[in-house]
C-alpha cells in the first residue's frame, strides 16, 4: 500500500450503497478510516484497504445511507423523558387510566407523575382533559400529563395544591393557567411560565436542564449530579446512534451542556456529533450575546461545535400560543402574544449576525414567521447580506408573501415531517380547524417552499416526536392533503 493511503478500520460489504450526492454514485462496498469515508466502490477495491484488524460488516444485500443528520432536536430532554410514562396512541379515559395507575403503582418513589405524549383530544374529539378527570386517575398524588408538543400540560388537583397555583396566578407574557367557572384552575397550563411550578415538585428538575435556556443550572451541580446528567446524554447520545444518526442540531443549550459533552468526547469521543445554542429569552439583555460568541470560540471543533442563538417567538397551535397573521379560524381562540417586540427582535438579529452567528428561531404561527424574516431582513441591511444561513424552525403556516422573502433572504425553512395533523398517528384535530381552510394550502408547505427555491432542514423534533429517520422519511413521502385541491407537499426519497 502506497504512502499517505488509509487503511480501513470497517469494511461494509455485500451493500447497496446510496450516496445521495448528486451524482448518483454508486458501489457495494464502503470504507471507513477513521471518522471518514475514504472508499466506496467494488469489493476488490475495498479489500485492498483493510488490514488484520479490520472489522467487516456485511451487509447482506441491504441498502447503506449516508448518516442522517437531525436537524432539530433536544439531547438533554429527550434522553430524561425515555424513562417516564409515554401515552402515544392511547384514547380514552379508560386506556389512560390503567396506563396511568399502573405507572403510579411501579413507581411508588416518585414526587411527581409525569407523563408524555397525551395527545389534546385524548378523552375525545369534544372533550377536553381538566384536573377532575387526572383526579379520578390519580387522586392522592401529583400527577402532570404533557401534550405532544409540551407546550400544554394538564395536572390534577393534588399537583395544582401543592404548586400553590390552583387559584391561579401571573405566569408571565406568553404562558396561562386555564381557570374554570368556579375560578379555580381547571387543569390545563399553556407554556413554560405556567408549568414551571408544578414541574419544580418533581425535585431538582433534572430533565429540564437543557431547556431552561443559555441560563446555567441556578445551583451548582453536585458531583452526583454532575454524574447523572452526564449519564442522561450519554443515554441521548447512544439513542441517537442507534438509529443511525451522526449529527444533531440541539434546540436548547448553554455553556453547561457543552461542558458535558466536552467531557465525555475527551473521555471516550462522542459516538454523535453535537452543535449546541445559545438559548436566548425575552428578558436577558442584549450583552448577553457575548456568552454565545465565547461558547462559539470555546467549542468549535469537528465533533462538538456552538456559534449559534435559539429563540422562541411564539407558541403552538394547538394551545392559541402560536402568533397568526390575522387570528384564528376559531374567533373564540384569543390570538398568541409574541414573545418578543419587532423593535427587540430585530436589536437581537443584528447583533447576532454582526457577531457572525447563525440564528434559529422557533415561528409556527404566520405572524410569528413575518416579525422573524422581518428581523432577518433588518439585519441584512445592517450588516450586509453573508451566508448567513438564519433559520426559522417549524414554519407550520406561512403568508404566501413571505415564500419569496425566504428564498430571497437564503432564510433555511427547519421543518419536522412528523408534525402535520393527520401525520404518523397525530389527529386532524384541533390544529385544522384553528389554522382554517383558507390557509391550508400555505401550512406545513414543504415541497411550496422547496420548489420557491427556499433550503429545507429536516429533523423530529425529539422528543416531541419519535425520533427514527425513517419513520420521518416515510412521513415526509406519504403524507396526504387534508382535501383535494391543496397543493402537493409530499417529497421524494432523493
Amino acid at each position: 500500500m502506497g504512502a499517505g493511503v488509509k487503511q480501513a478500520d470497517i469494511l461494509i460489504v455485500n451493500a447497496r450503497v446510496q450516496t445521495l450526492d448528486g451524482e448518483g454514485t454508486r458501489g457495494n462496498s464502503i470504507a471507513i478510516g477513521g471518522n471518514e469515508i475514504i472508499f466506496i466502490g467494488d469489493a476488490a477495491a475495498a479489500q485492498a484497504l483493510a488490514h488484520e484488524a479490520t472489522r467487516r460488516i456485511d451487509a447482506q444485500g441491504a441498502s447503506v445511507l449516508p448518516g442522517f443528520i437531525e436537524s432539530h432536536m433536544h439531547i438533554f430532554s429527550g434522553a430524561a423523558e425515555l424513562d417516564q410514562l409515554h401515552l402515544t396512541g392511547v384514547k380514552g379515559f379508560a386506556a389512560l387510566a390503567e396506563k396511568a395507575q399502573a405507572y403510579a403503582a411501579a413507581r411508588p418513589e416518585l414526587k411527581l407523575i409525569v407523563a408524555q405524549g397525551a395527545d389534546y383530544t385524548i378523552l375525545s374529539k369534544e372533550e377536553r382533559v381538566t384536573r377532575h378527570h387526572l383526579d379520578r386517575i390519580v387522586p392522592d398524588r401529583p400527577f402532570m400529563m404533557f401534550s405532544p408538543d409540551h407546550h400544554t400540560a394538564w395536572a390534577n388537583s393534588a399537583a395544582l395544591e401543592r404548586a400553590r397555583i390552583l387559584e391561579g396566578r401571573d405566569v408571565g407574557v406568553g404562558a396561562e393557567i386555564v381557570m374554570a367557572a368556579d375560578g379555580l384552575a381547571a387543569g390545563e397550563l399553556r407554556e413554560g411560565g405556567a408549568i414551571d411550578p408544578v414541574r419544580a415538585l418533581g425535585g431538582a428538575g433534572r430533565e429540564r436542564l437543557g431547556l431552561e435556556t443559555g441560563g446555567e443550572p441556578e445551583v451548582a451541580p453536585s458531583p452526583a449530579e454532575h454524574q447523572a446528567d452526564r449519564e442522561i446524554i450519554r443515554r441521548g447520545l447512544a439513542h441517537c446512534a442507534r438509529h443511525g444518526i451522526t449529527s444533531f442540531h440541539n434546540m436548547d443549550g448553554n455553556l453547561y451542556q457543552l461542558e458535558l459533552l466536552d467531557e465525555i468526547d475527551r473521555e471516550g469521543g462522542l459516538p454523535v456529533r453535537a452543535r449546541i445554542p445559545f438559548h436566548m429569552k425575552n428578558f436577558m439583555k442584549l450583552s448577553a450575546l457575548e456568552k454565545a460568541s465565547e461558547m462559539h470560540r470555546r467549542y468549535r471543533s469537528e465533533r462538538l461545535s456552538s456559534g449559534f442563538v435559539k429563540l422562541f417567538m411564539d407558541g403552538v397551535i394547538d394551545s392559541g400560543t402560536a402568533v397568526m397573521a390575522e387570528g384564528y379560524a376559531d374567533p373564540e381562540v384569543k390570538n398568541g402574544d409574541p414573545l418578543f417586540s419587532a423593535e427587540h427582535f430585530n436589536e437581537i438579529a443584528i447583533e447576532a449576525d454582526r457577531r457572525q452567528l447563525q440564528i434559529a428561531v422557533h415561528a409556527i404561527g404566520d405572524g410569528a414567521v413575518a416579525r422573524v424574516l422581518d428581523g432577518y431582513e433588518a439585519a441584512a441591511k445592517a450588516n450586509g447580506r453573508r451566508d448567513s444561513r438564519h433559520r426559522v424552525e417549524h414554519v407550520e403556516v406561512i403568508r404566501p408573501q413571505d415564500i419569496a422573502r425566504f428564498a430571497r433572504l437564503g432564510v433555511v425553512a427547519s421543518m419536522q415531517p412528523p408534525h402535520p395533523p393527520g401525520t404518523m398517528g397525530l389527529p386532524l384535530e384541533p390544529t385544522i380547524s384553528l389554522i382554517g381552510e383558507q390557509r391550508w394550502a400555505y401550512s406545513f408547505a414543504w415541497q411550496t417552499l422547496r420548489e420557491a427555491g427556499v433550503r429545507l432542514a429536516f429533523g423530529s423534533d425529539w422528543p416531541i416526536s419519535d425520533i427514527n429517520p425513517l419513520r420521518g422519511i416515510h412521513a415526509a413521502m406519504t403524507r396526504r392533503a387534508w382535501k383535494k385541491g391543496l397543493p402537493e407537499q409530499r417529497q421524494s426519497l432523493s
